[in-house]
């Protein structure tokens, strides 16, 4: 298994905006097993991404899904940058095979 956790930081405002867009372009995507968008507690323009994928093909081959460039396209303009990120082997858990 694959795992990533990234902070994603969006222009001032725009966090509510650009959930719905994120989100839209995670769906039916081949081998991913989880994919959580959380709101960060204290800062209002940042995101939280939880990933958890069958393989790092498989996230790899997921950037070129129709959906998933679509999203980035529709909602680029929205992100301010990116936070730290932290590349994970999951093991297990509630919710994983």
């Amino acid at each position: 298994m694959h795992g990533l956790i990234g902070k994603m930081l969006v222009a001032p405002g725009q966090r509510e905006t650009f959930i719905p867009i994120l989100l839209a372009g995670v769906r039916n995507m081949p081998g991913c097993v989880s994919y959580v968008v959380a709101k960060d507690a204290t800062d209002d323009n940042a995101l939280w991404i939880t990933e958890v994928w069958d393989s790092k093909a498989s996230h790899e081959g997921s950037l070129s899904l129709p959906a998933v460039k679509e999203a980035i396209a529709k909602g680029r303009r929205m992100i301010a940058g990116f936070g730290h990120q932290s590349v994970t082997v999951p093991v297990g858990g509630h919710g994983l095979l």
